[in-house]
């Protein structure tokens, strides 16, 4: 009997509901619903990837964000009792959590970039490139002595890269331009948020049509480069984000073609081009296997971000014009 019951499945336990009323009854400390998150979480096997990687750091993030209490707060506070409008507060956040598959910053309206704050919603995409390193550099590898005069981040949805930049080199001026009214719509929020509207504009348009005529020591790009591939099999979680900021052709690569035929007008002569590619790295590489891409490296994880000086863009228009 021992043998057999040894070999037999152990049938997976079925997702806790939340919508059992008694919750908020029985669970009263701070302590009580970081355990109730992992739990879930663990239960409904989330994606983690919008800001954190694992069904704890998520879980620690949406409890101290629905309490609005900072992420560096006294450990001590762990045993504190929730009041019961804040636990109906964090029931409600699980449930759209773990089974509408609905990223935490959209709940909470906000993601960490770089070290800031910035507002989002559904209308953008979450920050997370790797293009923060860059930005917390001061892009010292190609300006050590200076910061750029002026910068464009293109396709730059809630403004996130360009804000960021402008907040660490105080003296570059930044413009944002994306083709989605609503993602210019978050990024000018964002612009009032941290108070940068001085150096710092947010235009609408179609790639550089907005900003036809002016010119930029450094353009920095996270576009929709995900190719159809890998949109089709992206987790539900990526469902929530504007299709419109991910996919960017069979191979991803829509977008990426005409900034390197028409980034050299914008640039000056000394300025750089960085633009992230992601898994469509494999795709720029086959299609301009002569140009020589700096792919860069970033010590907290990332890839598929390549630069290309004013100069290359030059040596290489035909091929890249291809």
């Amino acid at each position: 009997m021992s043998d057999v019951s040894a070999r037999m499945p152990v049938p997976a336990a079925a997702p806790l509901s939340l919508d059992d009323d008694t919750l908020i009854d029985e669970l009263v400390t701070l302590r009580d619903y970081l355990r109730l998150a992992v739990s879930v979480f663990n239960a409904y096997d989330l994606y983690y990837g919008h800001g954190t990687d694992s069904a704890w750091d998520e879980a620690v993030a949406l409890v101290l964000g629905a309490l609005r209490l900072p992420h560096d707060v006294d450990p001590a506070i762990i045993d504190a009792r929730v009041l019961r409008i804040e636990r109906a507060r964090i029931i409600t956040l699980l449930r759209a959590r773990a089974v509408e598959r609905r990223p935490l910053p959209y709940l909470l309206g906000e993601s960490f970039y770089a070290g800031f704050a910035f507002n989002v919603d559904e209308r953008v995409l979450i920050p997370r490139s790797p293009i923060a390193e860059l930005i917390e550099s001061g892009f010292e590898l190609w300006f050590e002595t200076r910061d750029p005069a002026h910068m464009l981040d293109l396709c730059t949805g809630s403004g996130c890269i360009g804000i960021a930049a402008a907040l660490m080199m105080p003296t570059t001026h930044v413009m944002l331009a994306d083709i989605s009214g609503d993602a210019i719509d978050v990024a000018r929020a964002n612009i009032t948020r941290h108070d940068v509207g001085d150096r710092v504009k947010a235009v609408a348009g179609d790639l550089f049509e907005p900003v036809v005529g002016q010119r930029f020591d450094l353009i920095v790009s996270n576009p929709p480069y995900v190719d159809a591939s890998d949109l089709g099999g992206m987790p539900a979680e990526f469902g929530h984000e504007p299709t419109l900021a991910l996919g960017a052709g069979h191979d991803g690569l829509d977008l990426v073609r005409r900034m390197l035929r028409e980034a050299r007008e914008y640039l000056t002569d000394d300025g750089v081009l960085i633009v992230e590619v992601g898994n469509s790295e494999r795709h720029v590489i086959e299609t301009w296997p002569e140009v020589p891409f700096l792919w860069l490296e970033f010590a907290r994880g990332g890839h598929g971000v390549f630069a290309l000086t004013a100069a290359q863009l030059d040596e290489w228009a035909t091929e890249l014009s291809r």
